[in-house]
């Protein structure tokens, strides 16, 4: 399982040309049928899509149309289980809440890679490994076509 990190939802819906293969990437990941995300990335998702400043920025019923149909992927839900991991992985490796939460979610659904941009590339969390997938677009665990 791969589990799939807030930008990688940012860059599908963007409409940035200097984005461009960022989106292609992103939209690409997201034809896999192994991925998982938490109901914190759709939260994040929807605050940063939305937001009156951002470029291209989603209106609300755009932003809950993209999110309904991501309930075909396992969605992590926030749990007291998952908030104590999250502060134990915050507290062991020096990241983020967000960021441990991100990989705690990671954890509980048996995920080995989390695509994210914002965590340390090829790091491993305790089984976890990182990748970026915009880093390095012909890496063999980000799809060109087809899952």
């Amino acid at each position: 399982m791969h589990f799939v990190d807030t930008n990688v939802l940012l860059y599908a819906v963007s409409t940035v040309p200097e984005e461009a293969e960022k989106k292609h990437i992103a939209e690409s990941i997201l034809t896999r049928s192994d991925i998982a995300l938490s109901a914190q990335v759709l939260q994040e998702f929807y605050t940063q899509a939305t937001r009156p400043s951002r470029l291209g920025a989603l209106s609300h019923i755009q932003a809950v149309d993209y999110i309904r149909p991501l309930q075909r992927f396992h969605i992590e839900e926030i749990t007291v289980d998952l908030v104590l991991r999250a502060l134990t992985i915050r507290e062991r490796f020096g990241v983020s809440y967000w960021d441990a939460a991100i990989l705690a979610a990671a954890q509980l659904t048996d995920c080995d890679v989390v695509y994210s941009e914002d965590l340390s590339h090829t790091q491993n969390y305790d089984g976890i490994r990182v990748q970026n997938p915009f880093a390095l677009s012909e890496t063999p665990d980000v799809p060109n076509s087809e899952p």
